[in-house]
């Protein structure tokens, strides 16, 4: 009977499986083979169950077969595949490739749909209130089964009450199944089932966080929340720590030894992990060798072993305001791959022959070993740009005493300071975009309490160590990108801009008094680097500098090279992180791979990694911003009811954000706390307009609000008008 049922769940989870397959990829068809393969069902036995499932699927009219054991989707009148995005009142949107606009999901119509959730809908021929509506006839795949959220223990059973406002139901869990979970605690809970006649889904706790509002509890929140590993296996800590990390003359050998060049690094203050170096010689000609060195992380981690597994399904290191979730073990990203000054270390370069207006005459790309001769911080570099002094003060030098440095030393940073200015120039002149946006950093005492805040702007120090970054991935890029046949490589890539996006911006800069024409590519190229230029240093920068980010379209990774158009480059990479980025580790492999003649690699492969880094990137990136709005709060709980000036910077129907000019926190004025008038959302104008008095709170205006609540456990700031 055990056995009865264990062949039953396979089959069902099987059939699962290859109904969300077809759906997910709706116009194409498959044989039993390739879906074996897409879902690495590997045994005879999964195989067969396959054919079954296929034969079920057709029988009910799900699949139909094309050819000869090649099935494809049935489509159906008015139904379509999208994603399910909810709100926190219970209603939702699909967002679909097959519509312009969104499609409006009742609260009654959801089907048991979560947030995030790919679906099948339907959608009704007659519009209401001027919009789209639909109901969704099935659940193709959940977007997440893991949440973090609040338990409620009863007598019989328990509630978890997820964290996040969009999931609008409780998840029941039986007590056996709560493990030494305790009332009011933030746990995280998996859905293991819902059943059909059933309100709400069924789960277990697989995780106890802590206690609401404490910090740690509140971080790790932030990291289950995304679902991003914070500790390594102890099967992976093992295999790091066996691995040879000697540095060889055997390997050596193979190398091109720098360790007599003038080498050093420039990085933030705090840094733990130092992936890049620059070298500097200027040669007998006048010209000037310049080396761009990358920690050879591919060195250490091997493919196909339980290292690299971990660093692929990471993809990207984390940033929160307190810590670095690393994408390697700390033995790898702090020690051996870091390239700590006075200690030899493998490194992947580009090395370039550079004459004095900044022309490249000359490159070369391979492995080497390197020495650097000094760490220096961004503050550290921008004092020798600024004064060509060799002695450094001691309030800005890492070691908190003078620091002396040689005449040669002066001598690099300064010349390497004046080329990037001339390729700086070069770029942006080329119709690259700058943005100088500010960001917030925060100080922290031991027990991670804020205790202030700064802002962090891009010096030049800052700007150099871009430049001769961006040449080497854009040289790397162009050099695999001109090899013949063509090559299977990883690139950086960043579209042409969203049309409706870009007109949507354009109303919003209209209102705030600036002018954006989008006629044509070189106009739109030109209006938002003019933009961005006028709103420097004024109340709207933040504001206007992250529409136009919004505007854009996202970067990613691919193997299809259509260039970066925001870098205004034809061919660009990321070779430089490898620590903390797993691309750039797939990028270093290839590369040596093919300075070696090997033959093009398979496309495919690269593709599925591709989309999952890319994913990974943008799953890390709203965990860091979250870490960011929940520090805020914390830090804004000590300015309850104090008064402060800020810029509105979102209109809603619920209410209006606005961003505080002193300190960049952001928070919100619930429409409900605005009791001179009833107000409205006049969507045309970004804007709430009183019913009586006519009165505007539009995106951009100046205002002055009082904090009514940090509330830390719900992430949630709350103003009113002051």
């Amino acid at each position: 009977m055990k056995k009865k049922n264990i062949g039953y769940r396979k089959k069902k989870k099987i059939l699962d499986d290859v109904s969300s397959f077809f759906y997910s990829n709706f116009n194409q068809k498959f044989n039993y083979k390739q879906i074996s393969k897409k879902l690495n069902l590997k045994s005879a036995e999964e195989r067969s169950i396959v054919i079954i499932v296929l034969k079920e699927l057709y029988l009910k009219k799900i699949i139909i077969e094309e050819k000869k054991g090649q099935y494809i989707l049935k489509k159906k009148e008015n139904y379509f595949i999208g994603k399910y995005d909810a709100t926190k009142g219970g209603n939702g949107y699909i967002i679909s490739d097959n519509f312009n606009e969104d499609i409006f999901i009742p609260s009654n119509k959801t089907n048991k749909a979560l947030h995030g959730d790919e679906v099948e809908f339907y959608v009704n021929t007659r519009r209401k209130n001027n919009k789209l509506q639909g109901e969704i006839t099935k659940v193709l795949k959940r977007n997440k089964k893991e949440y973090v959220g609040i338990i409620q223990v009863n007598k019989n059973f328990a509630f978890v009450i997820p964290d996040n406002r969009k999931i609008n139901v409780d998840i029941y869990v039986p007590l056996k199944k709560i493990k030494e979970a305790k009332e009011g605690q933030k746990v995280v809970v998996k859905i293991v089932d819902w059943p059909q006649k059933a309100d709400c889904p069924t789960g277990k706790i697989i995780k106890i966080l802590g206690k609401p509002g404490e910090h740690h509890t509140e971080i790790h929140s932030i990291l289950s929340e995304f679902n991003l590993a914070y500790e390594f296996s102890k099967e992976v800590l093992d295999y790091t720590n066996k691995i040879d990390t000697s540095i060889s003359e055997k390997e050596i050998k193979k190398r091109k030894d720098l360790r007599s060049t003038l080498t050093f690094t420039i990085d933030p203050i705090d840094a733990k992990d130092f992936d890049d170096a620059l070298s500097y010689k200027q040669k007998e000609n006048g010209n000037y060798e310049i080396g761009v060195h990358i920690a050879d992380v591919s060195y250490y981690v091997k493919e196909n072993t339980i290292l690299d597994d971990a660093a692929y399904e990471r993809a990207t290191s984390v940033y929160l305001v307190d810590r670095v979730v690393p994408m390697l073990p700390e033995v790898l990203s702090n020690k051996v791959c870091s390239l700590r000054a006075n200690e030899e270390k493998y490194t992947f370069s580009v090395i370039f022959e550079i004459n004095k207006q900044a022309e490249i005459l000359n490159q070369w790309f391979g492995r080497t070993v390197i020495k650097s001769d000094e760490r220096f911080s961004y503050e550290e570099a921008q004092y020798i740009i600024e004064t060509k002094k060799q002695k450094i003060p001691r309030e800005i030098s890492l070691s908190k005493k003078e620091k002396k440095v040689s005449k040669e030393i002066t001598e690099a940073i300064t010349t390497l300071y004046n080329l990037s200015k001339i390729i700086r120039k070069e770029r942006i002149n080329s119709g690259a975009i700058s943005f100088d946006k500010v960001e917030v950093k925060f100080k922290l005492d031991k027990k991670n309490k804020p205790k202030g805040l700064f802002f962090k702007k891009s010096k030049e120090s800052n700007k150099l160590i871009e430049e001769f970054m961006l040449l080497a991935n854009k040289k790397v890029a162009e050099f695999i990108n001109n090899k013949k046949p063509k090559k299977t490589f990883i690139y950086r890539v960043h579209d042409t801009p969203d049309l409706q996006k870009l007109q949507s911006l354009k109303k919003i800069s209209n209102q705030l008094g600036y002018n954006l024409n989008i006629s044509n590519p070189t106009q739109i190229n030109y209006s938002l680097k003019k933009i961005l230029k006028d709103v420097s240093g004024k109340k709207e920068q933040n504001l206007i500098d992250t529409l136009v980010i919004r505007s854009m379209s996202k970067a990613e990774y691919t193997t299809e090279n259509i260039g970066h158009y925001g870098l205004a480059f034809d061919n660009y990479s990321h070779f430089t992180s490898p620590i903390r980025r797993y691309p750039d580790v797939m990028v270093h492999r290839l590369l040596q791979h093919y300075l070696e003649g090997g033959p093009s690699k398979e496309s495919v492969i690269y593709k599925e990694k591709c989309i999952h880094s890319s994913y990974m990137e943008n799953i890390a990136t709203k965990a860091e911003r979250e870490s960011i709005k929940y520090m805020q709060i914390k830090y804004m709980k000590d300015y309850e009811n104090n008064i402060f000036e800020g810029v509105i910077s979102g209109v809603t129907e619920w209410g209006i954000y606005v961003e505080l000019l002193e300190n960049k926190c952001e928070g919100m004025i619930r429409i409900r706390d605005i009791k001179e008038d009833y107000y409205t959302f006049d969507p045309e104008l970004y804007a709430l307009v009183g019913d009586k008095t006519k009165k505007i709170y539009q995106l951009g205006d100046v205002i002055k609000i009082k904090v009514k609540k940090a509330d830390i456990i719900k992430r949630q700031l709350d103003f009113i008008l002051n």
